[in-house]
């Protein structure tokens, strides 16, 4: 294969599914926002290490709108999308979807934008793959 096939083959997204158990519940019966922001960090990391193929890290998180509550026994999907990528860092967007199982019924309920580094081996930032429009269409 390539170089530009491999270029071309770079996935953008992530998908993580989640079972919102009551350990990851407040008082209230619905998802600890903390436990929210940790799995819409964990999805966005996935998403750029995959697209980077290199060692990423957290830069900073922006805008994360609770719009829904989740709740106990809810399935959760995290969708995580490499939206724009500068020299070393990469934005990426994250929606929280709920699903009831019984009902089939879904709701967006959070969104976000996280910003990632690509990083060397030596933990300095490097250069990330550019973002062709073939590829940010995916």
């Amino acid at each position: 294969m390539t170089e530009l096939a491999n270029a071309e083959a770079r996935p953008v997204e992530a998908r993580l599914l989640h079972m919102v158990f009551p350990d990851h519940t407040n008082h209230l019966g619905t998802l600890f926002g903390g436990q929210a922001l940790a799995w819409m960090d964990m999805s966005a990391f996935i998403a750029a290490s995959r697209y980077a193929r290199t060692t990423v890290v957290t830069a900073r998180s922006e805008q994360v709108d609770f719009n829904q509550p989740i709740h106990k026994g809810d399935l959760v999907e995290v969708v995580a999308r490499v939206v724009k990528v500068g020299r070393s860092s990469m934005n990426v967007d994250v929606e929280v979807i709920t699903e009831n199982l019984l009902t089939g019924e879904r709701k967006l309920c959070t969104r976000g934008h996280f910003v990632m580094i690509a990083l060397d081996p030596l933990g300095r930032p490097t250069q990330a793959p550019p973002l062709t429009p073939a590829i940010a269409q995916d």
